[in-house]
């Protein structure tokens, strides 16, 4: 099993330059590539870029001055980029033609090779840099690393190490199954009763972020001033985006680690964030994460995960099992109906997840749970919560 972790770097002001000049090389041996690719006649190949990437490192000697597999490994990552292109042309997808790489924006390099480099207890060996790289904590699994991405954000230095491993243990899941319906007043309400706060953490920030982001506008562009006020702009982002991940690991551990089978709605983002009232609220929350998340780690600890279909009604639908009604009318303002053929009061978001767990189990024909057959006068999350 192939497990990555990533770890916080703590170089000195030495390794750091040897870090920056990596990933500068890295970033324009990629860039050089594209270029000779991108010319009228010229047609990929990797036997062409291979034979290209010969003239670079003449015409270009300082690329020696680091791991000669920083720069080589650009051939594997351009052609992986021409790859996608090529099959999303062919399926008539959005094409996304390679693009040139920016400075200061995703620098990174990797070393794919095993005697490149060394993980010892917190510290790293990485070819042509003499010293080892202090880490933060270490590696928390053990086998035989495979892999290393070095790369560069807000001023902070990271090392994803991935190891080929067989010492994960999955946690035992106490219950069945759980719907999960995603939302902006609350991030995340389970079928049990269980309710995520709503995880606007951008929201939180923004009066600060606003200050910062003047204050940039205010600094003469390329100027060192310039520069500090842009790495304090990129920390607040990455704290954010820290608090934000915290929340998502959250959800996704309690459900991974607790059910076995956990239903998802399907949700139409892309389309969702067009509503400008809504738009910041819904990219902030990260329900795209949070599915990829709860996927991947279901795929670790052997749950199964059903998506439902996109136009299943969970929350229109009567969450009565007896009751097949369907409120067309519900608006987005409506967090409360009642179903005028059972007169059952349902709680909107409840009844949502209620209804996406049946939707999971009648797939998987299953079973309904005991109280799913349960005909109540109301239907909401404290009336549910010990279920």
């Amino acid at each position: 099993m192939l497990l990555a972790h990533k770890i916080e770097l703590r170089p000195t002001k030495q390794q750091a330059d040897y870090l920056d000049r990596a990933c500068g090389s890295r970033r324009h041996a990629f860039n050089q590539l594209l270029a000779h690719f991108n010319q009228e006649g010229v047609k990929w190949s990797k036997k062409a870029a291979n034979e290209k990437y010969q003239e670079l490192r003449l015409e270009f000697p300082w690329y020696a001055e680091v791991s000669q597999r920083v720069t080589r490994n650009t051939i594997d990552d351009l052609h992986d980029a021409f790859t996608h292109f090529f099959r999303r042309v062919k399926k008539g997808e959005k094409a996304g033609y390679p693009r040139f790489k920016k400075r200061g924006l995703h620098d990174s390099f990797s070393l794919r090779e095993k005697p490149k480099f060394d993980v010892d207890g917190r510290t790293l060996r990485i070819e042509k840099l003499k010293t080892r790289i202090k880490m933060r904590q270490e590696l928390r699994f053990t086998g035989t690393p495979c892999q290393v991405t070095i790369s560069k954000r807000a001023g902070k230095y990271f090392a994803s190490i991935l190891v080929d491993t067989e010492d994960y243990e999955p946690k035992a899941q106490s219950s069945e199954s759980v719907g999960v319906d995603f939302g902006v007043k609350d991030l995340a309400i389970c079928s049990n009763g269980k309710t995520f706060a709503a995880n606007q953490k951008l929201k939180g920030s923004l009066k600060r972020l606003n200050s910062k982001q003047r204050a940039l506008s205010r600094k003469t562009k390329g100027s060192n001033r310039y520069a500090k006020a842009k790495r304090a702009v990129a920390k607040l982002h990455y704290r954010i985006s820290n608090q934000r991940s915290a929340v998502l690991h959250e959800v996704s551990d309690y459900l991974t680690s607790r059910f076995k089978i956990i239903t998802l709605e399907n949700l139409n983002v892309k389309g969702m964030v067009k509503n400008r009232k809504l738009a910041r609220a819904i990219s902030d929350a990260g329900f795209g994460k949070l599915r990829e998340l709860v996927e991947y780690k279901a795929e670790l600890r052997g749950c199964q995960v059903v998506i439902a279909d996109r136009f299943f009604p969970s929350s229109k639908k009567c969450a009565v099992h007896t009751c097949d009604y369907v409120n067309d009318n519900l608006t987005l303002s409506d967090r409360e109906w009642r179903c005028p053929k059972c007169k059952t009061l349902h709680d909107r978001d409840y009844s949502a997840s209620f209804n996406l767990d049946n939707y999971g189990r009648d797939t998987l024909q299953l079973d309904p749970k005991p109280y799913a057959r349960v005909e109540s006068d109301t239907i909401r999350r404290a009336s549910m919560s010990t279920a």
